[in-house]
């Protein structure tokens, strides 16, 4: 019995050498309990597979149409963590669609959670140095290099036509375009939009250099008046 269970043993073992040697120089061979070796903490954009699918190779799961699963799209309606109150409010989806009706609803009803301070005006221009500035000029005046070229023409002003235009409106425009302005919300986020905002109201008052007191604020009776906006057509 000794010695049959010997010739058995060797003949495992030589079957399990030869059965670990693989061409496929990404195999790992045979592995033994396999969620040994694997890490239980998942991440994002990684094909773990199934239990059954775990060890094999990219070509196995070619040859078998296994199609790897990443990471999924959120859930219609999902609203990302933001991890404080004060950022929950960007996260909130926009309640407006792209259309004319809602247009004329966001000067009533879209508001921004922003206060005019020194950071959030500072940041504002400098997002509008990167994204505005070609089109709507240094001032706000339309003059940007895209209309001097005339690529562009009849870009208005902010602080003429556009003087009244409410922030509502104009978050509304940067989130869907309109006219010959294209989207932006692709490229700038919910709170960069109304930082931005900040300084376009600066500009419709003829602010270029803004001041601000001693708790940060805007000294809006310290800069030059904007013009008259009751007999101004609002866009």
């Amino acid at each position: 019995m000794s010695r049959y269970f010997k010739i058995f043993v060797t003949v495992a073992i030589v079957a399990v050498a030869f059965s670990s040697c693989k061409t496929d120089e990404n195999s790992p061979g045979v592995e033994y309990m396999p969620d040994m070796y694997r890490s239980p903490a998942l991440e994002a954009y990684v094909d773990y597979g199934t239990n059954k699918t775990m060890d094999w190779t990219e070509l196995q799961k070619d040859a078998a149409g296994k199609i790897a699963v990443m990471s999924r799209k959120p859930a219609p309606g999902t609203i990302a963590y933001s991890g404080s109150d004060e950022a929950a409010q960007f996260a909130m989806p926009y309640p407006l669609a792209n259309t004319t009706d809602d247009y004329e609803r966001a000067a009533l009803e879209i508001h921004s959670p922003l206060k005019s301070t020194k950071s959030n005006i500072e940041a504002g221009m400098a997002i509008y140095a990167k994204m505005c500035v070609h089109c709507h000029g240094e001032a706000g005046q339309g003059d940007g290099a895209i209309s001097k070229n005339g690529h562009i023409k009849g870009i208005p002003s902010y602080s003429a036509k556009l003087a009244g235009l409410e922030e509502g409106k104009m978050f509304h425009t940067i989130t869907y375009g309109k006219g010959l302005m294209g989207q932006h919300a692709s490229q700038i986020s919910k709170k960069q939009r109304w930082q931005v905002i900040e300084w376009v109201k600066c500009l419709q008052k003829g602010i270029t250099s803004p001041e601000f007191d001693a708790n940060g604020l805007l000294k809006v009776a310290a800069t030059a008046a904007a013009a008259p906006t009751d007999s101004l057509p609002k866009k």
